[in-house]
């Protein structure tokens, strides 16, 4: 058998293939290296700067400095809204081992209830871990120094100290200061529509009402920011710059204090409210509404059951009645109808009217009763004023029409907007034929019309137009937007505000003026004026109006009894007025809900008691004119 031979290997086949593959990879490698060189220089050379700033965000962080509140002070200068340091107890999650048994040590060494351990883990939900989160927003000197005694029994809570919005006469001026409260999610849009929200990215409390929200652009000031070097998990390693915040601007308003304690003093437990304001420039002196609450509830945060008893309240502490309240004004508006009569032609200053204690329409058998069940006889348009008598206007109003009363109402201020500088007010209601067709789909009906005469039926006002109104009878026309604000301060300058006027109530007749404010003083000084009991004795001129107004009409044989029918159903005493009678220097409103009497007996002695004191505060400032060389 052959043998097989053996073949000999081709190195030089081998050799080609194998300086083939050498010369692929090669390629391979050097296409790598291309690549990650041109990678390399669009990242280290066209993109530098991008990745580097990139590199610092990671590096260095900007945290949000928040600025201090502005301060309100009163006329006199007595801080009205301050801003104090309090104590809060926070916790770092990340830096406590069991957070549920540290909450519970605290719950019972501190007295936490459960509704402060759910707000915390609502915080606790939307900050990171290493970031401090409040625990207890406020914390009182007892549990500061029961904490500080165990604080080395936490790791990971610490007590911080920051400022709080405080109103230190608590609820004397909630309804012309208002207060601020915690942003909220609608404050938070609203921030964002407005484009200003970035100022707001360090304050945890805005203005909501009051003052405090209509001027909350110039209260809050501006936001400062500090860089900070922080490592890769964003904590704080050390500050590397600051730009501090600029607070915000200090207000100066038209009010008193003293004149406004003393206010909520006469008004004491009764619902309703006193407007105290310059007829001139309508600065506003004092602003009270009752009942009231204490801002600072809201301001240090509220608890559910302190809102839930102040929005389930029968008798409405949220509304203010200043500027909110909606009242038949009944008789204190009618010096302005006088004027309208005599401006229209319908009366003159003789004219008479006989009063057998009751009106009626021809042809209707309704009659509608004079508040005086006897008749005042032969009444002309002053003794009408001065006795308040109803069926002098019953039969005016009926002579003039809606219409024309409507319109001329409306020059007052009735019916619309006074422009005071808060943001809760109501424009009340100053009917029409229009009106009623619009808000009924029904004609208007001379019963109706009747009833306007002596400030009832569907008309409404507030006691801040009433003020506008008196005002413009004390400045024969001149109608004077009603304001808190007297001056902004900024960085030591005193900035006045500016006073507004709307148009004027012009007469054809300037006389009629005269006529209706020499019944108003008469309403004071003559013996027969419905308000001259309460002011008797007076050492300083004044004059006025009083009203009653019923809150439920009363059947034509039904006779109204004060002491026996249900509180809610009693009538309105009201006083508007002003002193003194020559360069007035003050005009007064006052409303008393359901009372027993009217505003002769209930309303006009408040407004007496009130004006005493106001001429009794200003008689040292003249002794020291007086005496000045």
């Amino acid at each position: 058998m052959r043998r097989r031979r053996t073949t000999i290997r081709d190195h030089h086949a081998e050799s080609a293939l194998f300086g083939r593959r050498v010369v692929f990879a090669l390629v391979i490698v050097v296409g790598v290296f291309m690549v990650l060189l041109a990678n390399m220089y669009q990242l280290q050379v066209k993109q530098f700067e991008t990745f580097q700033t990139r590199s610092n965000d990671n590096r260095i962080k900007v945290v949000p400095l928040a600025p201090n509140r502005g301060l309100i002070y009163d006329r006199n200068g007595k801080l009205l809204a301050e801003n104090i340091p309090v104590l809060s107890l926070e916790v770092v999650p990340e830096r406590v081992e069991d957070l549920n048994q540290t909450l519970t040590d605290l719950s019972n060494l501190l007295g936490l209830n459960q509704e402060q351990l759910d707000q915390f883990e609502r915080n606790r939900k939307r900050e990171r871990r290493f970031e401090q989160v409040i625990l207890l927003d406020r914390m009182s000197e007892a549990q500061a120094a029961r904490f500080a005694a165990r604080q080395h029994e936490f790791p990971g809570v610490s007590i911080e100290a920051r400022l709080v919005r405080y109103y230190p006469y608590g609820d004397t001026l909630t309804h012309a200061l208002g207060y601020v409260a915690k942003i909220n999610q609608r404050d938070v849009q609203r921030l964002k529509e407005q484009g200003i929200n970035a100022n707001y990215a360090a304050t945890r409390t805005i203005g909501k009402l009051g003052v405090e929200g209509y001027y909350e652009e110039q209260l809050h000031g501006t936001v400062g920011y500090q860089q900070v070097e922080v490592d890769i998990h964003g904590r704080q390693l050390r500050t590397l710059e600051i730009e501090p915040p600029i607070p915000g601007q200090d207000l100066v308003l038209e009010i008193d204090i003293e004149l406004q304690q003393r206010a909520q003093e006469i008004l004491g437990e009764q619902r309703g409210t006193i407007i105290v304001m310059d007829p001139e420039d309508g600065g506003v002196m004092a602003m009270v509404s009752q009942p009231s609450y204490d801002p600072n509830w809201f301001a240090q945060g509220i608890s559910v059951e302190q809102y839930r008893g102040l929005l389930n309240s029968r008798h409405s502490p949220l509304l203010n009645r200043a500027t909110q309240g909606g009242y038949p004004p009944a008789s204190t508006i009618k010096p302005q109808l006088a004027v309208v009569g005599l401006e229209e032609g319908t009366i003159t200053r003789d004219s008479q009217v006989w009063d057998p204690g009751w009106f009626q329409i021809k042809g209707v058998n309704h009659k509608y009763r004079d508040w005086l069940s006897w008749g005042h006889g032969w009444v002309n348009v002053d003794t009408a004023i001065i006795e308040s008598c109803d069926t002098f206007y019953y039969d005016l109003a009926l002579k003039l029409g809606i219409d024309t009363i409507s319109e001329h109402m409306f020059q007052y201020g009735f019916g619309e907007y006074t422009g005071i500088d808060i943001g809760e007010e109501s424009a009340a209601v100053m009917p029409s034929r229009g009106w009623k067709r619009a808000r009924f789909n029904q004609p208007w009906y001379a019963g109706e019309t009747v009833s306007i005469g002596i400030g009832q039926s569907y008309w409404t006002v507030t006691p801040m137009q009433l003020a506008v109104a008196t005002a413009v009878m004390v400045n024969r026309g001149g109608r004077p937007v009603p304001r808190l604000l007297s001056a902004i301060q900024d960085a030591g300058i005193e900035l006045p505000a500016v006073v507004e006027q709307k148009p004027p109530v012009q007469l054809r007749n300037p006389e009629h003026w005269d006529i209706a404010l020499d019944g108003m003083e008469k309403v004071v000084s003559s013996i027969k004026g419905t308000a001259h009991k309460a002011f008797r004795g007076a050492e300083y001129t004044s004059a006025g109006k009083t009203g009653t107004a019923q809150v439920r009409s009363i059947g034509q044989d039904e006779e109204y009894n004060a002491e026996e029918i249900a509180e809610r159903y009693r009538d309105n005493a009201m006083y508007v007025g002003y002193a003194p009678v020559e360069n007035p220097e003050v005009v007064i409103v006052i409303t008393a809900e359901n009372v027993i009497g009217g505003g002769g007996s209930v309303a006009a002695p408040m407004a007496r008691e009130l004006l005493d004191f106001y001429f009794a505060a200003k008689q040292p400032e003249a002794t020291v004119t007086a005496n000045a060389p």
